[in-house]
């Protein structure tokens, strides 16, 4: 337990240090700055956001957004990725279609998205969808290549059809691979939600952090920076704690 609380201490320090410094700063030579205020007005105005519900309507509609566009992306990716891996000729013909789309920054395709969805939750879905789509793929495509040559030679001779091997062989096969594309999707998910909602979509913590910036409030500006930041943390450690879960499983049913 002490060895717990040491270690929470060395991670904490540095941001406190940071934290009282720049309340330092804020206060004697950038006391008159339209960018910067102290993080404890900042700390209140996040408080007065919580409070009058803006705070949960906004980070509500950002994660709802991030959570459907990342499973979207997610049954995509890992659906066609584990095709790929098992048919080297599916992967062949699609080498070139893959490589000239997947280069395609995600926040290109907003005002295609704006003009076929309008502004909202699809539009933003869609955006997110895109772009967690291509890292769920590439891992899953890898995960599904560097299984044992063994395991499909003992579906062959069991003579599973295609989706008994899939079930019984492939996917728990991949599965502590497919958490880390996980890993990385949710994180790519947050930070398109946010972005879209910062360059278009009027939703969402982006776009209140945008109305922040718009009316000379750094204090609210900060607060939705660093609960975006909060956020994305607490989101990672789930995601964590899920894969660390279903390890231990997957351990004690081995």
């Amino acid at each position: 337990m002490a060895d717990r609380w040491r270690s929470m201490a060395r991670a904490l320090a540095l941001p406190l240090v940071v934290t009282l410094a720049l309340e330092a700063f804020a206060r004697t030579l950038g006391q008159h700055s339209d960018a910067l205020a102290p993080p404890s007005l900042a700390f209140l105005a996040w408080w007065r956001a919580a409070l009058d519900g803006s705070l949960w309507a906004a980070t509500g509609f950002t994660l709802s957004s991030a959570a459907l566009g990342l499973g979207m992306g997610m049954v995509g990716g890992i659906s066609l990725g584990t095709l790929l891996g098992l048919s080297r000729r599916a992967a062949a013909m699609s080498f070139l279609s893959i490589e000239l789309l997947r280069p395609v920054p995600s926040v290109a395709l907003i005002p295609i998205a704006m003009l076929v969805f309008g502004f909202g939750l699809s539009m933003e879905v869609s955006v997110i969808a895109f772009a967690t789509f291509w890292p769920m793929l590439l891992l899953a495509q890898s995960a599904v290549r560097q299984l044992h040559p063994r395991l499909l030679e003992v579906a062959a001779a069991l003579q599973l059809s295609a989706m008994q091997r899939l079930r019984l062989i492939v996917l728990p096969a991949v599965l502590p691979r497919l958490f880390v594309a996980l890993r990385l999707g949710v994180a790519v998910a947050l930070v398109v939600a946010v972005t879209v909602e910062i360059a278009a979509n009027p939703s969402g913590m982006g776009y209140a952090l945008m109305i922040a910036q718009q009316s000379l409030d750094p204090a609210l500006m900060m607060a939705w920076l660093a609960w975006i930041g909060v956020i994305g943390y607490a989101i990672n450690a789930a995601a964590e704690g899920l894969q660390q879960a279903a390890a231990r499983r997957m351990g004690a049913a081995l």
